[in-house]
């Protein structure tokens, strides 16, 4: 657990004098042995894997033997290995705090950052899990037979499948192992250079991996392949890419100049995958549990046909307008043009000019609906991160063209307007009234807001005074 994190009833945390790290750590790979398992087991009705519930008591009540300063060694090296190789296999995972590059490009740098083969990173945690269970044998005392039974899963432990039971019942039910494919992992990585998030010096080794930090460490603000604050971009934008071809922010030529820049190859279909693939992709990928936060927004038009990307990171009151002023106003200008061009040849034009005078005007039609829209929401839209991407989102939910996104920020938009969600600073701009009445008699959202002179404390209650019951009267 990072220095800074909170505890509660259902996440508890185990404590030892001082918080000493090497006993921290030896303590941890000690509770994470097959031994302490099945002792922990035998108190949980282990027939019964969705009875089971590791309260705080139980692992309490379970004996934990006095560890000499010898074996206390062993057991802290060998937990601060088996970290650091977990750590490094989240090194891969886009979404972990450990993120450093992508599967393709991490082994690519072998030479550089030192070998990275998942198959012996989990080898080598298989061997450390049997020397700390060997460790754990010996200190309780287990018989040749005890150790046995331990290690085939009788005598009350959970076999693999009840594990795997109690795992799912415990965790997110989105959570899982990483298993993105190698090159849509690469390509999410280079969307996210062209927007500024990661790094691509990382990749191209003008800037050192930083060092590995400790066990208990602070988590950081950042993942170690994100580009650090002040540092330039890859491509210098206000929030908002495109695709269009021949633009020039153009997200695909962008993310086709980071493939070349890294040596990678460019996937022919690579727009195609932005238009298909890539946010239903993004979407699953940003999501865990009922927690749904896409940070690459698609606002498109109706057919799809034009496409603005929005960076929720770099949102502004200001973003909007630029979508209009910067993007939308001048394709329109340019479809005009070309139209007008076509328009003038009148019965000379050709079959091939008469489709593109037909597409050009559907997609004017298109653009004008799509401006409209955004002129619509930008006077009141006054995006706060504190709210989230799902509040943040929601005034945008019919520019968004994937279903499943769609619903749910209609909902959450529907919920808005009932006034579900006042605590977000979205709905205090678009209801303040209503907003400010909630925060006179409601503490916490006036907190929330920053209002609490606007709260009234209600007039305290007198304690009843209770006295005999007089004869006949009804209690």
């Amino acid at each position: 657990m990072a220095t800074g994190c909170i505890f509660a009833d259902k996440g508890p945390a185990a404590f030892v004098e001082d918080d000493n790290p090497s006993k921290l750590l030896a303590l941890l790979a000690f509770a994470n042995s097959r031994a302490f398992g099945l002792l922990v087991s035998l108190q949980l009705a282990a027939a019964d894997a969705a009875a089971r519930s590791y309260e705080v008591g139980v692992i309490q009540r379970t004996p934990v033997p006095d560890l000499t300063s010898e074996y206390s060694a062993q057991l802290t090296t060998l937990a601060h290995r088996a970290w650091s190789l977990k750590r490094s296999l989240d090194t891969v995972t886009e979404t972990s705090h450990a993120f450093l590059l992508p599967l393709a490009l991490r082994q690519a740098q072998a030479e550089r950052l030192g070998a990275f083969e998942p198959p012996a990173i989990e080898a080598e945690l298989a061997r450390i899990q049997a020397e700390i269970d060997d460790i754990a044998f010996d200190l309780y005392g287990f018989s040749d037979a005890d150790r046995a039974a331990a290690l085939g899963g009788s005598g009350g432990e959970a076999s693999d499948g009840e594990a795997a039971e109690d795992a799912d019942a415990e965790g997110d039910e989105d959570e899982a192992a990483d298993d993105t494919p190698s090159t849509d992992a690469l390509l999410s990585w280079a969307l996210g250079v062209a927007f500024g998030r990661f790094d691509i010096r990382l990749a191209t080794g003008e800037r050192a991996a930083p060092p590995e930090p400790e066990p208990f460490d602070a988590l950081p603000a950042k993942s170690p392949g994100m580009l650090p604050d002040g540092d330039p971009p890859f491509h210098a934008h206000a929030g908002i890419l495109v695709d269009d071809p021949g633009h020039a922010h153009d997200l695909v030529r962008i993310a086709e100049r980071v493939l070349e820049r890294v040596d990678m190859p460019v996937p022919a279909e690579l727009r195609r995958w932005l238009q298909k693939d890539f946010f239903p992709f993004h979407l699953q990928r940003y999501s865990k549990s009922r927690r749904k936060a896409p940070i690459y927004w698609p606002l498109s038009t109706a057919s799809g046909s034009y496409t603005l990307w929005l960076y929720y990171s770099s949102l502004t009151s200001q973003t909007l307008y630029s979508a209009i002023n910067d993007f939308v106003e001048p394709k329109l200008a340019e479809g005009e043009t070309e139209a007008a061009t076509l328009r003038s040849k009148g019965s000379a034009r050709s079959r091939d000019e008469e489709k593109r005078l037909e597409a050009l005007t559907t997609l004017q039609a298109e653009l004008r609906d799509l401006r409209d829209q955004l002129q619509a929401v930008a006077p009141q839209y006054q995006p706060k991160h504190d709210d989230g991407v799902q509040i943040t989102a929601a005034p945008l939910w019919p520019l968004f063209r994937h279903k499943p996104w769609q619903k749910v920020l209609k909902d959450t938009w529907a919920k808005l307007e009932k006034g579900d969600y006042d605590w977000a600073h979205l709905a205090m701009t678009y209801w303040p009234e209503r907003v400010r009445e909630k925060c006179r008699h409601d503490k916490s959202l006036a907190i929330a807001h920053g209002l609490e002179e606007l709260y009234v404390e209600p007039p305290a209650v007198p304690k009843g005074v209770r006295g005999r019951k007089k004869k006949g009267e009804i209690a």
